[in-house]
């Protein structure tokens, strides 16, 4: 959870977009140290998709579900599983979206970026042009390992305002061009992430000015605003003064956190 992100943007939103119900499902499966080999097996064996090849479920496990949820020996699985049949559906989803876009360089600077801008200018839509747009300079800025063609940059086009769909972003269907949705951060993702940047390390103001929470469209003062909700909830006693923010964090690791939400 660095600052800045050095990865090369990737076609690896082509193996699968949001996948909603496929994660819940191998959720549901996955055990903790279990390989995505043997999860891949797990599923197979569970019957859960049976409209989805082997192969293309193998896809799904090592393209999408292992790098999201299964990265620090599958914390974020770990922490799902507890929540996500506690959560309203919504609010679960934006889990999926913090995970998808720390695995997705190119989705995470897409929402910050452009998402955003667009959001707070009063825009209505995004196209795949808009998104298209956005890739062709990234080619151009060197933030791709090797020119991607054309067919290449439409498709990945398509796959970023898909994936914004899937997530609550923009609306969902087969469209090229999408209306944006109205977005907020939910108590529990806010209360969730607030904490888990907290327990890798990071000070106070630190954590408040994590680029984590542009891709809810929060910046410093914002994330100070939802940190009072929060404090006034109980999570956490506030104290603030000026630019300087300290906290009192109740709860000592994440493990106890997810059970309080859940």
């Amino acid at each position: 959870m660095t600052q800045k992100n050095e990865t090369a943007y990737n076609i690896q939103l082509s193996t699968g977009l949001g996948l909603l119900e496929e994660t819940r499902s191998l959720l549901d499966l996955w055990e903790h140290g279990m390989s995505p080999s043997a999860l891949h097996g797990a599923a197979l064996l569970s019957g859960r998709f049976p409209s989805i090849t082997a192969r293309r479920l193998l896809n799904i496990v090592n393209g999408c579900f292992a790098p999201r949820y299964l990265v620090r020996d599958g914390i974020p699985a770990t922490h799902l599983k507890i929540l996500k049949n506690r959560l309203l559906t919504n609010e679960l989803i934006q889990f999926y979206l913090l995970f998808t876009c720390r695995a997705n360089p190119i989705l995470n600077d897409f929402i910050r970026q452009i998402y955003w801008e667009r959001y707070g200018s009063g825009y209505t839509e995004i196209s795949n042009l808009d998104a298209e747009s956005f890739i062709r300079r990234a080619i151009a800025d060197g933030k791709v390992q090797k020119h991607w063609a054309e067919k290449t940059i439409k498709n990945v086009a398509g796959y970023l305002t898909g994936c914004c769909a899937d997530y609550g972003l923009l609306e969902r269907g087969q469209k090229t061009i999408r209306r944006i949705l109205p977005f907020r951060i939910s108590l529990p993702m806010a209360c969730y992430l607030a904490h888990e940047l907290h327990f890798s390390g990071m000070g106070d103001n630190a954590v408040l000015s994590h680029q984590d929470w542009q891709i809810y469209g929060l910046e410093a003062d914002d994330v100070r605003e939802e940190f009072k909700r929060l404090a006034l909830k109980g999570y956490f006693i506030l104290q603030s003064a000026g630019d300087v923010t300290r906290i009192s964090w109740k709860h000592k690791t994440m493990e106890e956190l997810c059970d309080v939400l859940a």
